[in-house]
């Protein structure tokens, strides 16, 4: 069900409402720290690569700023704060997300196996789980080896066994322990009134969207679907009943929905300087960022070194509510390198000194050198500006 459109925004209007809805416009609150980063974005995305830093620590620093690695990590896993599941990719979530989360492990029951089919399903999960219930949580490798010698997909039967009790909800991942899942008990790591299945799939459903859309600000059905990775079809079912409003945005040509929050103020106050990871949210969809900020990104991790255009990770320079330029940066010892940059305006080129110091200084950097750039001059400006700091 399609309401009609009562609110008109312009272009900027959804762009601005966006940048605040993600914590990037306005005062940012340092009190609730990486915990209120979490809930107020509802899912942060966790991923493999690792260059300043890995994606789930540049989230909350690119909000908060310079916030102490150790504080991230200890925020994430302590307290039975949050959990590990499928969300937008493999994402941290808020724990009281937990219940909202029963449609997707009842579909996960029905596929009755991921990507691997174990040898035999009841033995192997029964070991896992009386493991884990006498020993406490463990890692896939504590468990009895996550592979079985070969190539990374080449798991063993327990890592099958717990990342399909994982799927289910019959184990919870509730820590990551240097990079490793540290699977558990649902019943030790998810508080009690949380440990449920109860909620219908339209419950659950009206829950996430209603959640992306004020994670968004404003987005359309595509965008708010792919927060969570819903369907769209999932989407119609319930989000006459998600509490968003129907609004119209100057240039999109599909219908969208807001927040009403997010409509009750104009939003303003100063806009965050910063590198972001490809993978946070504010641009993890590629065709919504470049329908808000004219901005088309691509991560080129997995295409080859000859092909790739900005570098291997390259990270989006935000300054001014809009993004500006693009660096691929490194690490040398104690300098911080831009491998490749690259300036969407001549004027752009003091923030990206601005943002490349204050990521230097984060992860332990102590000089910054610019190794390439889009043009000579980019890089002459971006050195002169590092200069002058």
């Amino acid at each position: 069900m399609t309401l009609a459109a009562t609110v008109s925004l312009s272009a900027d209007d959804a762009r601005r409402i966006a940048l605040r809805a993600q914590g990037f416009l306005g005062a940012p609150d340092r009190r609730a720290g990486v915990r209120g980063v979490l809930r107020h974005l509802g899912a942060v995305q966790l991923d493999t690569i690792s260059v300043l830093a890995r994606s789930h620590e540049l989230i909350p620093y690119a909000r908060l700023g310079a916030v102490g690695r150790t504080a991230v990590e200890e925020a994430y896993w302590s307290d039975r704060h949050a959990f590990e599941y499928w969300s937008h990719a493999a994402c941290i979530l808020p724990i009281e997300e937990w219940p909202h989360f029963a449609f997707r492990r009842r579909i996960k029951r029905a596929q009755d196996y991921r990507w691997h089919k174990m040898k035999d399903k009841d033995a192997s999960c029964r070991l896992v789980l009386d493991r884990l219930r006498a020993e406490g949580p463990l890692t896939s490798t504590e468990l009895g080896g996550a592979k079985n010698g070969g190539p990374w997909w080449d798991w063993s039967e327990t890592k099958i066994a717990v990342e399909w009790l994982l799927d289910a909800g019959d184990v919870v991942v509730t820590e990551r322990r240097g990079w490793k899942r540290v699977y558990d008990l649902p019943e030790r790591a998810v508080p009690d009134a949380l440990l449920h299945d109860d909620l219908d799939d339209r419950e659950c459903l009206r829950r996430l969207v209603a959640l992306a859309g004020r994670s968004l600000g404003v987005g359309t059905r595509a965008d708010i679907a792919d927060y969570h990775r819903l369907k769209g079809e999932q989407v119609d079912s319930v989000i006459a009943d998600s509490g968003l409003v129907p609004v119209e945005v100057e240039g999109w040509t599909k219908a969208a929905w807001a927040d009403p929050a997010a409509l009750a103020t104009v939003p303003r106050g100063r806009h965050r300087t910063t590198l972001l990871s490809p993978f946070d949210s504010l641009v993890w969809d590629r065709p919504r960022t470049e329908r808000i900020f004219d901005f088309a990104h691509r991560l080129e991790a997995y295409v080859p070194k000859p092909k790739r255009i900005h570098g291997y990770f390259a990270m989006p320079l935000l300054a001014g509510g809009r993004l500006q330029g693009r660096v691929d940066p490194a690490r040398e010892g104690s300098t911080l390198v831009a491998r490749q940059l690259s300036l969407t305006t001549p004027g752009a080129a003091r923030p990206m000194a601005e943002a490349l110091r204050e990521a230097a200084q984060w992860v332990g950097c102590d000089t910054v050198r610019v190794e390439r750039a889009g043009s000579p001059e980019e890089a002459a400006a971006v050195t002169a500006e590092l200069a002058a700091l």
